[in-house]
């Protein structure tokens, strides 16, 4: 059994930890803090850009990613050392963040412009998007609209401005808004790229498709999956509800730095 690297060992420890926050502390309070809004949820604070990535959803959520981080953090880490293998770690974190947020932040502004002529007060279009209308699995217009009602009364906001297709995308931006990012799957996708890139030949295989595959073929194939989900919102091996974006910009991280460091690896340049 191959024995687990120190960082990896170290991060999988505040993984656990912050996954026993949320299942103990305060009722959801905790995953409220430290898991990644939208920018335009009353609920984003700029520390979640960083917590999230130690958040997860559920038992199996966290299972899959800290078994991945010891089978592809630990090869990666005694190949490139500690300090790399961390730069690499973060920095696809961050880049799965950046382009899922951006995705959210297109399709937003989409939505927005169906009711860029209301000219509605930001304050006021941020408290309408960040109203919780679930009810149970589903979000209900009608819960949107009687909520709302108390925001436009405060800033004197005429609800008859409000037609269907106002409504529509008012609802259509709550749902985007609504979304929260948990988990280091984007950190973990930039590690099995940079292992894939070292151990070109590794085969791999996925645990419902017993069948060796090479690296080389096998993380490509895999990058691209989640990019289809990610643009059609068909799922393949994955949740539903999972941030495919955050997969790739995390992969495509971890291969912009992996790509540097092996062209400039004989260069003054190089990082260490």
């Amino acid at each position: 059994m191959m024995r687990i690297s120190e960082t990896v060992k170290h991060l999988i420890i505040i993984n656990v930890i912050m996954f026993i926050g949320t299942l103990t502390i305060m009722n959801g309070v905790f995953y409220d803090w430290f898991a990644m809004h939208f920018p335009k949820n009353v609920a984003f604070q700029p520390w979640q850009i960083l917590t999230h990535m130690f958040m997860h959803g559920g038992a199996m959520h966290i299972l899959f990613n800290m078994f991945a981080l010891w089978m592809f953090g630990t090869p990666v880490e005694q190949a490139l050392g500690s300090k790399r293998f961390l730069f690499i770690y973060f920095s696809a974190g961050l880049g799965a963040v950046a382009l899922q947020v951006g995705y959210y932040y297109y399709d937003f502004y989409s939505a927005y412009q169906g009711i860029a002529d209301l000219h509605m007060n930001n304050d006021l279009l941020r408290k309408i998007v960040s109203i919780d209308a679930s009810n149970g699995q589903y979000i209900k217009g009608e819960i949107l609209s009687k909520q709302m009602i108390p925001f436009l009364n405060e800033y004197n906001f005429d609800s008859n401005l409000i037609d269907s297709n106002a409504f529509k995308a008012l609802f259509d931006m709550n749902i985007i808004a609504r979304n929260t990012m948990v988990g280091a799957s984007g950190c973990i996708m930039g590690i099995l790229v940079a292992f894939g890139m070292m151990n070109p030949e590794a085969k791999l295989m996925m645990i419902f498709l017993p069948i060796p595959i090479k690296a080389k073929y096998f993380i490509p194939g895999i990058i691209i999956l989640d990019l289809i989900s990610g643009i059609t919102g068909q799922s393949f091996f994955s949740p539903s509800n999972t941030a495919y974006m955050a997969h790739v910009g995390g992969a495509l991280t971890g291969f912009i730095i992996m790509w540097y460091w092996k062209r400039t690896q004989f260069n003054k340049n190089r990082w260490n």
